[in-house]
């Protein structure tokens, strides 16, 4: 054993391999000048499994190098057979880094902190939440109704609980009961962010959404897809697909709207619905960051709704319904843009500034996102 022990140390490149093979180690580092709180970070399971080949996905754990406590972590699939990423939540430092390592274990349970469902007992609703926000669309069973409505919908919450099965269940979420309720009002409007596209200055709103698929169902992330069947675009068939996608601890839903149409661009706009009474608005054409602090709504306080749009060419406006942001679809290459909300009895984001620089924020930090190496 001695003799052993010896040889590993005179030749430490043999016995490196044989240490990959039971552990990863991940750096995940912080280019900015803002402390990131509670950031769910994917990191390629390719990457991992390159230097951990040998590792059991029911069988490993991640630590926190300096603080020895396990960091929460889920398998994110996105619809496929095979892992495609390992997601971690964690918080890092201005200007600084973290190290966390992935060893073999059983793992502590995971709070399920994100979900989402279909919902055929309220008209094909498809509901989804995290821990700080909960929104909704809507089924093709609710287009026969006089109550139909087009667009993103927002349930406000003031827990970080779970409570879209709640909800449903009782069916007393008009009215708040302590952890939030559903006032915002959508119609035929684009709601809160949804995407449709533009023919001569006018909305050319499709059915509600006819298809949905799960690709991953939390505990830090849950992504899903709504498809809409094919209509008439000015005289083009559109079919479009929706993918969703919601972390633990945000109050933004990444989109990515992919159409198929035939041509080579189709124009689009993704809209906020305006409130007759006054309310605060940030439309910054350049950042692509349009914010709406809404006016009071009685006892129920105020929401903010916003939108991020990430392409490199848009411009913004107003119609007689809407906040717009327009840009443009090329076929099959997805929209990608980011929508989501606020509450004022939340107590997290309590005025328009504090909204606006919670979204301005969030643009800085795509624009400079965490950084993963794995050693």
């Amino acid at each position: 054993m001695k003799r052993l022990v010896g040889f590993l140390l005179l030749f430490p490149g043999i016995y490196s391999p044989l240490m990959a093979q039971t552990k990863a180690t991940l750096t995940i580092n912080n280019p900015s000048t803002m402390e990131r709180v509670n950031a769910v970070v994917p990191v390629s399971w390719s990457n991992i499994t390159a230097k951990y080949p040998k590792i059991d996905t029911a069988n490993f754990k991640v630590i926190n190098v300096l603080t020895k406590k396990e960091v929460p972590f889920q398998l994110e699939r996105r619809g496929q057979a095979s892992v495609q990423n390992l997601l971690v939540q964690v918080s890092v430092k201005a200007k600084g880094n973290i190290q966390l390592s992935v060893v073999p274990g059983k793992p502590a349970t995971v709070v399920k902190k994100t979900y989402g469902r279909y919902v055929p007992e309220r008209f094909d609703d498809f509901a989804w939440e995290n821990d700080k926000v909960a929104f909704r669309m809507y089924g093709k069973a609710l287009e026969a109704r006089k109550d139909n409505a087009f667009g993103t919908d927002v349930w406000v919450k003031r827990t970080n609980k779970l409570v879209i099965n709640d909800w449903y269940r009782i069916n007393d979420y008009h009215r708040d009961n302590g952890d939030g309720m559903d006032y915002y009002s959508v119609g035929l409007t684009l709601g809160a962010g949804d995407i449709a596209p533009i023919v001569k200055d006018s909305i050319a709103f499709p059915l509600n959404y006819h298809h949905w698929k799960v690709l991953d169902n939390g505990p830090l992330r849950t992504t899903f897809e709504l498809g809409y069947d094919a209509w008439n675009v000015a005289g083009k068939s559109v079919k479009v697909t929706k993918t969703i996608s919601l972390d633990a601890g945000s109050h933004m839903n990444k989109i990515e709207a992919a159409y198929t149409y035939d041509g080579d661009v189709l124009p689009v706009a993704v809209g906020i619905v305006k409130r007759k009474e006054a309310g605060t608005i940030l439309m910054d054409e350049k950042q692509g960051v349009m914010g709406y602090w809404e006016p009071q709504h009685g006892e129920d306080g105020v929401t903010g709704v916003a939108t991020i749009v990430t392409a490199e060419k848009l411009s913004m406006g107003t119609d007689k319904s809407h906040l717009l942001t327009y840009t443009a679809s090329n076929n099959k290459k997805p929209v990608v843009y980011y929508n989501g909300s606020a509450w004022s009895k939340a107590n997290e984001i309590t005025t328009a500034q504090a909204w606006f620089n919670y979204l301005n924020n969030f643009k800085k930090q795509l624009e400079q996102p965490l950084k993963v190496s794995v050693q």
